[in-house]
Protein backbone atom coordinates (compact mmCIF):
# COMPACT_ATOMS: atom_id res chain seq x y z
CA UNK A 1 0.00 0.00 0.00
CA UNK A 2 1.62 3.13 -0.72
CA UNK A 3 -1.02 5.57 0.98
CA UNK A 4 -4.90 6.14 1.67
CA UNK A 5 -7.35 8.54 1.49
CA UNK A 6 -10.40 9.61 3.47
CA UNK A 7 -13.20 10.76 1.91
CA UNK A 8 -15.53 12.67 4.38
CA UNK A 9 -18.48 14.27 3.96
CA UNK A 10 -20.66 16.19 6.58
CA UNK A 11 -23.81 18.03 6.36
CA UNK A 12 -26.19 20.39 8.59
CA UNK A 13 -22.71 22.18 9.43
CA UNK A 14 -23.41 25.25 11.73
CA UNK A 15 -21.46 27.79 10.68
CA UNK A 16 -18.69 27.96 7.66
CA UNK A 17 -16.11 30.86 7.64
CA UNK A 18 -13.13 31.27 5.96
CA UNK A 19 -10.75 31.52 9.01
CA UNK A 20 -12.24 28.95 10.59
CA UNK A 21 -11.55 26.40 7.80
CA UNK A 22 -7.63 27.74 7.60
CA UNK A 23 -7.58 27.15 11.53
CA UNK A 24 -9.29 23.60 11.01
CA UNK A 25 -6.91 22.47 8.39
CA UNK A 26 -4.15 23.78 10.81
CA UNK A 27 -5.36 21.82 14.02
CA UNK A 28 -6.25 18.58 11.72
CA UNK A 29 -2.47 18.39 10.77
CA UNK A 30 -1.27 18.84 14.54
CA UNK A 31 -3.91 16.21 15.70
CA UNK A 32 -2.81 13.70 12.98
CA UNK A 33 1.07 14.63 12.93
CA UNK A 34 1.07 15.26 9.70
CA UNK A 35 3.41 18.40 8.48
CA UNK A 36 1.49 21.07 6.30
CA UNK A 37 3.49 22.23 3.86
CA UNK A 38 3.43 25.75 2.30
CA UNK A 39 0.28 28.00 3.03
CA UNK A 40 -3.33 26.74 3.01
CA UNK A 41 -5.20 27.88 -0.19
CA UNK A 42 -9.17 28.78 0.55
CA UNK A 43 -11.35 30.56 -2.22
CA UNK A 44 -14.67 31.39 -2.51
CA UNK A 45 -16.35 30.80 -6.67
CA UNK A 46 -19.17 29.08 -7.88
CA UNK A 47 -22.71 30.14 -9.04
CA UNK A 48 -25.60 29.02 -6.89
CA UNK A 49 -26.57 26.36 -5.88
CA UNK A 50 -22.81 24.57 -6.18
CA UNK A 51 -21.00 28.24 -4.68
CA UNK A 52 -18.70 27.97 -1.78
CA UNK A 53 -15.16 27.66 -0.10
CA UNK A 54 -12.77 25.34 -1.29
CA UNK A 55 -9.54 24.73 -0.15
CA UNK A 56 -6.29 23.11 -0.73
CA UNK A 57 -3.41 22.49 2.07
CA UNK A 58 -0.41 20.47 0.55
CA UNK A 59 1.23 18.03 3.47
CA UNK A 60 4.63 16.84 3.00
CA UNK A 61 2.89 13.37 2.73
CA UNK A 62 0.42 14.51 0.26
CA UNK A 63 -2.65 16.90 0.17
CA UNK A 64 -5.56 17.92 2.21
CA UNK A 65 -8.64 19.38 -0.02
CA UNK A 66 -11.99 20.48 0.79
CA UNK A 67 -15.01 22.19 -0.20
CA UNK A 68 -17.69 23.86 1.63
CA UNK A 69 -21.41 25.00 0.91
CA UNK A 70 -22.85 27.02 3.72
CA UNK A 71 -23.91 23.54 5.43
CA UNK A 72 -22.06 20.97 4.05
CA UNK A 73 -18.51 19.51 4.20
CA UNK A 74 -17.06 17.43 1.71
CA UNK A 75 -12.93 16.97 3.14
CA UNK A 76 -10.08 14.55 1.29
CA UNK A 77 -7.38 13.67 2.73
CA UNK A 78 -4.93 11.87 0.91
CA UNK A 79 -1.09 10.68 2.83
CA UNK A 80 1.30 8.12 2.43
CA UNK A 81 1.90 8.14 5.74
CA UNK A 82 -0.61 6.86 7.83
CA UNK A 83 -3.34 8.40 10.30
CA UNK A 84 -6.24 7.80 12.53
CA UNK A 85 -9.21 7.64 10.43
CA UNK A 86 -11.76 7.79 13.56
CA UNK A 87 -9.91 10.85 14.95
CA UNK A 88 -10.22 12.69 11.95
CA UNK A 89 -14.13 11.79 12.07
CA UNK A 90 -14.65 12.64 15.92
CA UNK A 91 -12.52 15.83 15.09
CA UNK A 92 -14.58 17.09 11.86
CA UNK A 93 -17.76 16.29 13.29
CA UNK A 94 -17.19 18.60 16.40
CA UNK A 95 -15.46 21.07 14.81
CA UNK A 96 -18.09 22.00 12.21
CA UNK A 97 -21.17 20.79 14.50
CA UNK A 98 -22.42 18.50 11.87
CA UNK A 99 -24.00 15.17 10.87
CA UNK A 100 -21.56 12.58 9.50
CA UNK A 101 -23.45 11.56 6.23
CA UNK A 102 -20.12 9.47 4.52
CA UNK A 103 -16.95 8.44 5.28
CA UNK A 104 -15.30 5.87 3.02
CA UNK A 105 -11.32 4.98 2.90
CA UNK A 106 -9.43 3.99 -0.34
CA UNK A 107 -6.21 2.37 0.03
CA UNK A 108 -4.06 2.93 -2.48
Amino acid sequence: MFGKELILDLENCKSIKKKMLKDYVYKLCNLIDIERYGKCHIEWFGKPPFEGYSLFQFVTTSSITGHFTKTKAYINIFSCKDFNIEKIKKFSIHWFKADLNNVYCIRR
